[in-house]
C-alpha cells in the first residue's frame, strides 16, 4: 500500500496535540463560552425593519414568526396585522425565516427553510401572500426552491434563480417563464454571481429590473475554465453528515486563486413582451470584473459598474437594454487598488449621481450629472467618509459616516446644499446609521464607545433629534460592568505614529510583570483600534491575566491612502514590521513581562501571527493562527490581486510575502486551527505550511475542526474550544 508521508506526519502532530488537550477542556475556562458566543455575550439590537412603500409606517416580523405586523414610526404602536398564518388561504405554513414587501404594498414574498450556500446566499422556499385576499401560493412549483428573488417595481412579477438559471414568475397569471436555459452547475450561472464575486463584492444578486417593469437585466459567470477546487466532508459529531460514516465525501465548487482564470462576465436584458435575450457588449478589453448593475432613473439607463483585473481602473457605462447602445460616464484610477466603497456603494439618484473616490489621497464623495460631468465635490478635508447613506432632496441634504474626528472614531454626519456639515452623532465614539427610511426622514443609529453599549435610537436626521429611543441595552452594560476595557494609546514605529489599545488584567497590580496576548487582524483597510463597544476573547484574556494589545499597523484603515498603499504588492512586510515594533513597545512597559509576549490572529491576522513570528527579530513566546492563509497563492483572484497583482506580475513580491520560505527563522511555537471545510481559508494553506515545516525538521501543533467553515462556529463548544485552546497553549509555552 502506498502511503501518504506528509498525512503521516500531519496525523502524528495532532495526536500529541490531542494528548496534551486531553489533559484540558473548555470547562477548565470558567465563562469562556458568555465571553466568545453566549448569550450573555452580545447586547441586543433593534428587530429587522421594512418601511411600507409610501415611508409612513414600518413592518416587523413578531417574535412567533407567525405574523407580519405594521407599526407606528413614531411611537412604534402596532397598528395592524397584515399577515398572520393562522388565517392564511390555500397554503398553511408552520412559521416563516423572513419577508420583503412588493413595491406596491400589495403582495410579501415570505420564505421558510432556507439553506445557507456562502457567507451571503441561501436558497429557501418562497411563498407569494396576496394581502387583500390572504392567498399565500409558492412562488414556483416546478422550481421548488429558489434564490435572490426580487419584485418588478409594479409588484406583478418575481424573478428568481433556481439550478442557475432565471425565472420569472407572473403573479396576475400564475404563469413561469425561463429566462435562461444554459444554466450547469460549476459551468453556467444566471443572476447570481459565483464564489469570488459574493466574497469579494459583497452581493448575492446580480438581477435588476427596469423601472418601467418591461426589461429584466442580469449578469452571466461562466466559470467553466475556472479551476476547480474540492475538499473532503467527513461523519463528524457535529451536524452529522452520516452518508460519510465509512467514506468521506466531498465538496467541489470553482475557486480561482491568484493568477488563474476567473469568470467569464458578460451582461444581458431580457424583453418581458417578447421574451428575447440580448447581450450588452462591453467591448474594452481591459475590463475583467463587473462588481455591479442597477437602474438609473429610467429605463435606458442600466448602470454598469467595471473593473480591470489588476482592479486599479473603474469604469462605469450607461447602457440602453432594449438598443444595447452604451457610453462611458466615468473612469476611476489609483496607483494601488480602487477602495470596494468605490464601485460597491454608488448611489443612483434622479438627476445626479454620487460616488466616493480616493484622489485626494482621502475617500470622498462627488456628484456627477448623467452626461458624465462632475457636479461639485461633496466631501473634504484630511478625513475618510466610510459609508454614504443618500440624499434627501426635499432638505439637499446629504448623509454620511466618516472618520472626521479621528481614526479610532465614526461619527455620522449631514451636509447640506451650503457644504455645513452637522454631526448627528457624538465625536468621539462609533457609530453608524441604518434602516433609512424612503423619504430619508428617518433612520436608526447605532452608538456605542468602549464603556457604552451599543445604544439603538430612532433619530430625525433632518434636525439630529432623537424621536425614541429603541434599545439601549442598560441592563447588558451593567451585567459587563467589571470586564476588562480597553485603555488607547499612540506609539512609534520608526517615523510612523500607531494607534493602540491595551486591556489590562481584572485586579491589574502596576508591580507585578504580566504576560502579553498580541491581538490583531491587520488586513488592508480594516481596522480594530476602535472606539467602540466590545466584549470578547481579548477581554476575557484580560480577566484570565493577560495583558492584551492591540495595534492597527500600517496598511489598515481609515488614516487616508498613503498609510494604506505602503503594503501595496508587498503584504506581511510593513504589517510584521509594525506588530514587532508593537511587541517590543509592550516589553517597555513596567507591568509586562518580556520573556512572554504571544501573537495571534484569524484569516488575515492568522497569516500575520505567522509572519510575524517568522522574522529574524520577533521577539514572541508563541505564535496563535487560526484559519491562516499561508502564501497567497493559494488564496482567491479578487482579493490576493487586489493588493499583490497577480503572481506572474509580481512574482518577487508573493515570494517575500508567503510564510513558507520563512519557516526555519521561526524560533517560538506555533499552533495553527483549522475547519476542514473553510470554503475560504482552504485547508489547503495549512497542509502546505505543515509539510514544508515538516521537510526541514520544524513542526506546528495543529488543531483541526471537522467540517467547520472559517469561522469554526457551530455546535460542539467549537468557539469557545478555539479560545481554550489558545490559553492552554500559552499556560504551556509561557510558564
Amino acid at each position: 500500500m502506498k502511503r501518504n508521508i506528509l498525512t503521516l506526519s500531519i496525523i502524528a502532530t495532532l495526536w500529541f496535540s490531542t494528548g496534551e488537550i486531553n489533559a484540558a477542556s473548555v470547562s477548565d475556562y470558567p465563562e469562556i463560552e458568555n465571553y466568545v458566543g453566549g448569550v450573555d455575550n452580545s447586547p441586543k439590537s433593534v428587530e429587522r425593519w421594512q418601511y411600507t412603500p409610501d415611508g409612513n409606517e414600518y413592518l416587523t416580523l413578531s417574535a412567533d414568526r407567525k405574523r407580519i405586523v405594521k407599526h407606528d414610526i413614531k411611537t412604534g404602536r402596532e397598528i395592524e396585522t397584515i399577515f398572520d398564518l393562522t388565517h392564511t388561504r390555500e397554503t398553511m405554513l408552520p412559521d416563516i425565516s423572513g419577508f420583503t414587501m412588493s413595491p406596491d404594498g400589495s403582495k410579501i414574498l415570505v420564505w421558510r427553510d432556507s439553506k445557507m450556500i456562502y457567507r451571503r446566499s441561501f436558497d429557501a422556499q418562497y411563498y407569494v401572500y396576496e394581502i387583500r385576499s390572504r392567498l399565500l401560493k409558492p412562488l414556483s412549483t416546478d422550481n421548488p426552491r429558489q434564490q435572490s428573488p426580487i419584485f418588478s417595481p409594479d409588484g406583478r412579477m418575481v424573478a428568481f434563480m433556481a439550478g442557475n438559471n432565471i425565472f420569472i414568475k407572473k403573479l396576475d397569471y400564475g404563469s413561469e417563464v425561463a429566462v435562461t436555459k444554459d444554466g450547469e452547475k460549476n459551468k453556467i450561472i444566471n443572476g447570481v454571481p459565483d464564489w469570488t464575486y459574493e466574497e469579494e463584492f459583497s452581493t448575492s444578486c446580480s438581477m435588476t429590473w427596469a423601472p418601467d417593469n418591461m426589461t429584466l437585466c442580469f449578469i452571466k459567470y461562466n466559470e467553466t475554465d475556472v479551476p476547480t477546487f474540492s475538499f473532503p466532508l467527513y461523519e463528524g459529531t457535529c451536524d452529522q453528515m452520516k452518508q460519510y460514516a465509512l467514506y468521506p465525501g466531498s465538496f467541489t465548487y470553482k475557486y480561482p486563486v491568484a493568477g488563474e482564470r476567473n469568470s467569464t462576465v458578460s451582461v444581458h436584458s431580457y424583453d418581458i413582451e417578447t421574451r428575447k435575450l440580448k447581450q450588452i457588449q462591453l467591448s474594452d478589453a481591459q475590463i475583467e470584473y463587473i462588481p455591479r448593475i442597477t437602474y438609473g432613473p429610467t429605463a435606458d439607463m442600466l448602470m454598469i459598474t467595471t473593473l480591470n483585473r489588476d482592479q486599479n481602473r473603474m469604469e462605469l457605462f450607461c447602457a440602453n437594454p432594449r438598443s444595447t447602445t452604451i457610453k462611458s460616464l466615468l473612469v476611476e484610477k489609483w496607483n494601488a487598488w480602487i477602495d470596494p466603497m468605490t464601485y460597491e456603494d454608488m448611489c443612483f439618484l434622479n438627476d445626479f449621481f454620487v460616488v466616493s473616490s480616493c484622489r485626494t489621497g482621502y475617500q470622498h464623495l462627488y456628484a456627477y450629472s448623467y452626461s458624465g460631468a462632475l457636479q461639485r465635490q461633496i466631501t473634504s478635508g484630511e478625513y475618510d467618509v466610510t459609508a454614504y447613506y443618500g440624499y434627501d432632496k426635499t432638505t439637499g441634504n446629504h448623509y454620511y459616516a466618516s472618520t472626521s474626528t479621528g481614526a479610532t472614531n465614526r461619527v455620522v454626519s449631514k451636509i447640506d446644499a451650503k457644504g455645513r456639515v452637522s454631526n448627528l452623532t457624538p465625536d468621539q465614539g462609533h457609530a453608524s446609521a441604518s434602516a433609512w427610511s424612503p423619504k430619508m426622514d428617518y433612520c436608526i443609529v447605532n452608538y456605542s464607545n468602549t464603556t457604552t453599549a451599543p445604544k439603538y435610537t430612532l433619530c430625525n436626521p433632518a434636525n439630529g433629534k432623537t424621536v425614541r429611543t429603541l434599545q439601549d441595552n442598560a441592563e447588558y452594560q451593567q451585567r459587563w460592568a467589571a470586564a476588562p476595557k480597553p485603555e488607547f494609546f499612540t506609539m512609534q514605529s520608526g517615523d510612523v505614529t500607531l494607534n493602540g489599545y491595551i486591556i489590562k488584567p481584572t485586579g491589574f497590580d502596576s508591580t507585578k510583570r504580566y504576560p502579553v496576548i498580541m491581538s490583531q487582524y491587520s488586513g488592508p483597510g480594516s481596522q480594530q483600534v476602535l472606539n467602540r463597544w466590545s466584549i470578547g476573547a481579548e477581554n476575557y484574556f484580560a480577566r484570565a491575566g493577560y495583558v492584551v494589545v492591540c495595534v492597527d499597523g500600517r496598511g489598515t484603515g481609515g488614516r487616508g491612502r498613503a498609510f494604506m498603499d505602503v503594503v501595496y504588492k508587498r503584504l506581511g512586510q510593513y504589517e510584521s514590521i509594525d506588530q514587532i515594533a508593537a511587541a517590543k513597545y509592550a516589553a517597555t512597559l513596567p507591568y509586562v513581562d518580556p520573556s512572554r509576549i504571544a501573537i495571534y490572529g484569524w484569516s488575515f491576522g492568522g497569516y500575520e501571527s505567522i509572519m510575524a513570528s517568522s522574522q529574524k527579530d520577533a521577539p514572541y513566546a508563541a505564535a496563535i493562527a487560526v484559519a491562516p492563509v499561508t502564501d497567497w497563492r493559494y488564496y482567491d483572484t479578487v482579493y490576493a490581486e487586489r493588493y499583490m497583482l497577480t503572481p506572474q506580475q509580481n512574482a518577487e513580491g508573493y515570494e517575500i510575502s508567503s510564510t513558507l520560505g520563512r519557516i526555519a527563522d521561526r524560533k517560538c511555537p506555533l499552533l495553527i486551527m483549522h475547519g476542514t471545510a473553510d470554503d475560504n481559508v482552504h485547508i489547503f494553506n495549512t497542509v502546505q505550511y505543515a509539510g514544508a515545516a515538516e521537510a526541514i525538521g520544524r513542526w506546528a501543533d495543529i488543531l483541526m475542526f471537522p467540517n467547520m467553515n472559517h469561522s469554526i462556529n457551530g455546535c460542539s463548544n467549537s468557539r469557545a474550544t478555539v479560545y481554550a485552546r489558545m490559553l492552554n497553549y500559552l499556560e504551556t509555552h509561557m510558564k
